[in-house]
């Protein structure tokens, strides 16, 4: 076991969990405006059982009486729930801070200025193309407009350095300069995150998600850009050298994990799955005797086997890659990440016998019963950021 002066290291009690995570997601709503191709959650409908208010606010007490530094709330659109704003108000009274992401369609100016005057809160408006045909082919058509209209929103409020959240695919990975560029034009702080074949995009991963020698090209740029945060989402390209900053792990369960919105708790947002479905904060001793005691976490807390990645010499700085990455592919949890960056996932992938299906869905639905995605309601005179 690796030690520091006889102690096991922080990496090492990482892999152990923690008494409390870290951070965790918390999904508000799976109401959403919008239909992108590779949302997690397949998020459009909200869902009749969603947690009220009160449960709501019992969430937050319980993460205050943990201790716990920061929650990272989403959906669907968080912004459409309607006591959102009472929401956010009361973690952060009681000094649960928050970081929320939203596609920016309700961050209206006045909106920007009543967040602008809270503490303890960051935003994340998500953008998927440094150009509206990029980003639209994946979120919607308006939908860049709308982000563009809400982060000037946010810079006239005097919110601070907002953050810009990117899912990087096989269409945006040449554009990294340009989305720093964007981010630098508002003072704001660009983030990279891995596209995860969960939710919509099991079905268009294999479609969008970044080629090999975009994979390469990622590595090396952001070992030149340390100033680019990515929730160390991308620890399974470390395999190629130098480590990317970060634990370089798999946190699930251990230091991070999701709530949904009624109030299902799974080991990571990525992984909405009833394999890693860990209880329920409505049961007894609500959040904390889930994360404490749930035998899911508990198994997850335990040392893995390196299984098919054992014989590479690589295996301790990839830690096998990403747990959501494999199952949603149909890869075995002890295989290779289908993005190995030494092409073992291709081969793996090429002999799967079963690849699963995202059993999570709240697109829209018409009146046949066939789901339909949901179109995209905005409309925003922005002839400025027509071609930014």
């Amino acid at each position: 076991m690796p030690t520091e002066n006889g102690r096991p290291t922080l990496k090492e009690r990482f892999t152990r969990g923690l008494d409390a995570p870290i951070c965790l997601t918390w999904e508000l709503t799976y109401a959403c405006n919008l239909a992108c191709v590779h949302c997690l959650s397949s998020s459009g409908r909200r869902d009749p059982r969603e947690l009220t208010p009160a449960e709501a606010r019992q969430i937050v007490d319980d993460l205050a009486a943990m201790k716990v530094f920061y929650v990272n709330i989403g959906g669907g659109e968080p912004m459409m729930r309607p006591d959102f704003f009472d929401l956010v108000g009361y973690a952060v009274d009681s000094k649960v801070g928050v970081k929320f992401s939203t596609n920016g369609t309700r961050l209206t100016a006045e909106r920007a200025r009543r967040l602008a005057a809270m503490d303890y809160l960051d935003v994340q408006v998500s953008l998927d193309g440094a150009l509206a045909s990029t980003n639209d082919a994946v979120r919607g058509e308006g939908s860049f407009a709308a982000a563009r209209t809400a982060m000037d929103n946010l810079a006239a409020a005097g919110f601070g350095p907002f953050k810009i959240s990117v899912v990087v695919t096989k269409e945006n990975a040449t554009q990294l300069d340009a989305f720093s560029a964007i981010a630098e034009s508002y003072g704001a702080q660009l983030r990279l995150t891995r596209f995860r074949p969960s939710g919509r995009g099991v079905d268009s991963w294999e479609a969008l998600h970044p080629t090999a020698d975009q994979q390469r090209m990622l590595y090396h740029w952001l070992l030149e850009h340390p100033d680019v945060l990515t929730g160390d989402s991308f620890f399974h390209l470390s395999a190629l050298g130098q480590p990317l900053d970060g634990l370089n792990l798999c946190g699930a369960g251990r230091v991070v994990c999701l709530i949904d919105p009624v109030g299902d708790v799974y080991a990571c947002p990525f992984v909405i799955d009833q394999e890693f479905l860990a209880g329920n904060v409505r049961n007894a001793g609500g959040f904390a005797e889930v994360w404490q005691h749930s035998d899911l976490f508990t198994s997850l807390r335990q040392p893995q086997s390196a299984g098919a990645c054992a014989s590479c010499g690589s295996y301790d700085a990839c830690q096998g890659g990403c747990m959501a990455a494999k199952f949603f592919t149909g890869l075995p949890l002890d295989g290779p990440d289908p993005e190995c960056v030494f092409g073992h996932g291709e081969a793996a992938l090429a002999s799967r016998e079963v690849r699963p299906r995202s059993e999570v869905g709240h697109s829209k639905v018409d009146p046949s019963g066939i789901r339909i995605p949901v179109p995209t309601p905005v409309r925003f005179r922005s002839p400025a950021h027509a071609s930014r």
